[in-house]
């Protein structure tokens, strides 16, 4: 198995970009790329999403071969329990939360997880075939059939999340998927909403039939996402591309 990636990430129109990913031991049997989006007005969300990668770096780096779903389980608690220390240290637990999405691929298999609304969305012949499902009030009126998916987009509360990082967990609130073996899909984006927000889906797949790279295909996104964002505000947007081939 063959794997190629690229990577963006751009602060928008905000001071500062509360956005940040990570590629983890690329090149080896057992690799992982992820985002996390620093929350938006809590303040700190840097600093949060910062945390959230640093902990899946550190378990993959302490040399203990794991299991895809228990290192995912593990990384997930991890970063939670790094936050949530922090708060402490700085007296402030309105202020560190945040999104995660992680994809782990391990010889011939794969799986993800995610917190919140940063998104991967998981291809197989250039479509659209997964993605994860948002933390959100918005996805939860699509799942209750009160909107449409499409409208998740533009809806007043977008940005009210039902579950991070961050925020005191009775039970842990990330979700992973089922392990699928790599030879189902040939691409993944994992992207923060100030990314998915700017570009549809059909936008993704058409650019994606176009493109011979992560590189080439995340560059004509960015394009589309700039032009969508350029008569608003635009948050923070990052993204990671990843290629599979045999």
């Amino acid at each position: 198995m063959r794997i190629t990636y690229h990577t963006i990430t751009n602060p928008g129109n905000r001071d500062c970009n509360e956005d940040s990913f990570g590629v983890l031991n690329p090149d080896q049997a057992f690799s992982c790329y992820m985002v996390a989006d620093g929350l938006g007005g809590h303040g700190l969300g840097d600093v949060a999403s910062k945390l959230a990668v640093e902990a899946f770096d550190e378990l993959i780096r302490d040399g203990q071969e794991k299991q895809l779903s228990i290192y995912l389980n593990d990384g997930f608690l991890l970063a939670q329990k790094k936050v949530l220390a922090q708060q402490e240290i700085l007296h402030n637990r309105r202020a560190l939360k945040t999104t995660a999405v992680a994809l782990c691929i391990q010889d011939d298999k794969l799986q993800w997880g995610h917190v919140g609304d940063s998104r991967l969305y998981a291809f197989r012949k250039r479509k659209i075939v997964q993605r994860t499902s948002d933390h959100s009030v918005p996805q939860l009126l699509v799942q209750a059939k009160e909107i449409k998916e499409k409208q998740i987009r533009f809806h007043p509360d977008r940005n009210k999340l039902l579950r991070a990082i961050g925020i005191p967990w009775d039970n842990p609130q990330f979700e992973l998927s089922e392990i699928y073996p790599a030879k189902k899909f040939d691409a993944f984006l994992l992207c923060s909403d100030g990314f998915w927000e700017l570009i549809a889906e059909k936008q993704m797949q058409k650019l994606l039939k176009t493109s011979k790279t992560p590189q080439e295909w995340l560059t004509q996104m960015e394009k589309v996402v700039l032009e969508n964002g350029a008569d608003v505000n635009m948050d923070n947007y990052t993204a990671v591309a990843v290629f599979l081939s045999e």
